[in-house]
This record gives structure tokens, C-alpha cells and sequence, in this order.
């Protein structure tokens, strides 16, 4: 029901007319240095797509790469990492498999479920949506400054816990509302995945730059140019079909792009049912904000304001 033609984040196989299987993974190296918290990021990071989709996550196994000569505990706390979120989302993690390489690397084989009639997809945005997203950006900005120790304790300890919260609650909240497209936002970025959402949606996206949540001190960050490679390549890649307008903050606009580890969902719903829906996350979620709006399609699916 939904493959690789859309970019979406997860693919989903119709199983019968009350059930189809959502499946999906990622892995990748360490972003913090404590690996039980880079065990829960990463596998929140994974269970986010199945979330996306609007599903449930049921299954999962672990896919991990580690050196020799790791020690035994790291291993374990890692691996107790994902096993918390996956306890968190109700999901079981029922095997996996192990391979040696030179840095580790860890991440999650997720099944989830979905009734084949709701399936969320990224192409659904229409003229007139609003965009709420669910987390604050600067995960990318942020894991960088704290290699180079350029960030408070506070600040560490808020992207660490935002990139380990599920996109459970905020998944669930979005399925009670008529919402026409979802997504999270993760490697390639807000505008990224908003470039995914107005290509495959036949739409033009506007951003807000002035609206976007942003983790605490990323702003500063981005200001003194501590801006992950990762960042620069969303940037060249979108360029073309992205028009930023005249007198939009530079750090701001590096935002927009900066790659998010476990960011939060992207969604896209009507301006009254939205107000609606975002109300109602803003009681668990105070951070979720309305950061763009939908129209037909201009010269360029993306735009910056």
C-alpha cells in the first residue's frame, strides 16, 4: 500500500480489510556519550516511523554493530536503552542481530499495525492546511556543540530528552482528528521534509521561521555557526526547489535545516480542525506549534519566511 514513490517513512503491506503491516528501521552511531540514552534515541528514533504512519509498533529486533574491544556493560546498557522505549511504546523486542565493526552502531527492526483506512501518509497536504510540528528543532546544532562542550548541563539534558521522548502521545492524539498528511522530521530536516510533503502533495509549503520551536541554547549555536555538515547538505539538496524570502534570520534559516535525531511529527490539517488538534496537544505537548500552512502549488514546493 505504500512503498519507496513518495519518500514516505515507513512501508506498509495490507494484510486484510481490517489490518495491514507497517515495517520500517534505522540504525546509526552514537549521538550522546551515555549509551543507555543512546540506546533509548535510537529506538525512539525508529519507532517514530511507525508512528508517522499512524500506526501501533508491536515487534521489534535490534540491529547492532560493535567494536571487539567494547566493554561488555556499554553493550548492555545500550541495549537496555532500546529496550526501554520499546517497553514504553508496548512493543517487544523478540530478537535481532549483532555484527563487528569499528564504531558502534545501533538502531531497530520495527513491525507495527495499522487499520489499512487510516493510514497517514506524507502526500495527503492540501491548500489550506496548517503545519504543526510536535518537538522543538536543533537536535543536529546541539549534538554538535556538546562534542565541543559549548553547551550548558540544561540544555544537554533537554535535547537528550527530547530526541528519547516516543511520538506515541502525539501520534495518538493526531489519529482522533480528520489530519490529511504526517511525517517526522528527522535526518533531512524541517524544510526537508516539508520539500518530501509539497513534492509528493503537489503543494507549495511556506515555513514561518519566526515560529519554529527550538531547543534551548540551539539558537545561540546556530548563531556562532555551530552548524552540522549534515545541515549544509540539506540545504544544497532542497536549494532548488526552496525560495527563502528577502531579510529571513541566517540562523533561523539554518534551523529549517539542520537534521533532527527522533525530531518530532509533521502534520498537516485543515486551519479548523487544527486549532483543534493543537489545543489539545499543547495540554501534554506544550511545545507543539503551528510552523507553516499549505497552498497550491507556486514555482517552488518550499518556501521561507
Amino acid at each position: 500500500m505504500v512503498g519507496f514513490d513518495t519518500s514516505d517513512d515507513a512501508a506498509v503491506y495490507k494484510v486484510s480489510d481490517d489490518l495491514a503491516l507497517i515495517q520500517t528501521v534505522d540504525i546509526f552511531p552514537p549521538v550522546v556519550d551515555d549509551p543507555f540514552d543512546y540506546g533509548r534515541i535510537a529506538a525512539a528514533n525508529a519507532l517514530s516511523d511507525v508512528y508517522a504512519m499512524g500506526g501501533e509498533p508491536k515487534l521489534a529486533m535490534n540491529v547492532l554493530c560493535i567494536p571487539e574491544d567494547l566493554e561488555q556493560e556499554i553493550t548492555l546498557d545500550i541495549l537496555r536503552g532500546g529496550y526501554d522505549r520499546c517497553q514504553e511504546a508496548g512493543a517487544v523486542i523478540c530478537g535481532g542481530h549483532t555484527i563487528k565493526d569499528e564504531e558502534p552502531k545501533y538502531g531497530l527492526c520495527v513491525s507495527g499495525f495499522v487499520d489499512p483506512r487510516k493510514i497517514l501518509k506524507n502526500s495527503g497536504t492540501r491548500p489550506g492546511d496548517i503545519l504543526i510540528l510536535t518537538k522543538a528543532l536543533g537536535t543536529g546544532i546541539l549534538n554538535t556543540a556538546m562534542k565541543a562542550d559549548l553547551i550548558s548541563s540544561e540544555a544537554a539534558k533537554a535535547v537528550v530528552d527530547s530526541m528519547a521522548t516516543l511520538n506515541k502521545k502525539a501520534s495518538e492524539i493526531a489519529q482522533k482528528y480528520p489530519v490529511h498528511a504526517m511525517t517526522d522530521v528527522t535526518g533531512f530536516g524541517l524544510a526537508g521534509h516539508s520539500y518530501e510533503m509539497a513534492k509528493s502533495s503537489g503543494t507549495t509549503i511556506t515555513l514561518d521561521s519566526r515560529s519554529l520551536p527550538i531547543l534551548p541554547e540551539a539558537y545561540e549555536m546556530a548563531q556562532m555557526g555551530i552548524i552540522p555538515s549534515g545541515a549544509y547538505g540539506n540545504r544544497d539538496w532542497v536549494s532548488c526547489q526552496a525560495m527563502e524570502m528577502p531579510g529571513v534570520n541566517l540562523a533561523l534559516s539554518d534551523i529549517a535545516f539542520d537534521p533532527q535525531t527522533s525530531g518530532g511529527l509533521l502534520i498537516a490539517i485543515s486551519e479548523k480542525d487544527g486549532l483543534k488538534l493543537l489545543s489539545e496537544l499543547k495540554d501534554s505537548i506544550p511545545v507543539a506549534s503551528v510552523v507553516g500552512y499549505a497552498e497550491e502549488r507556486h514555482d517552488k514546493p518550499i518556501i521561507i519566511k
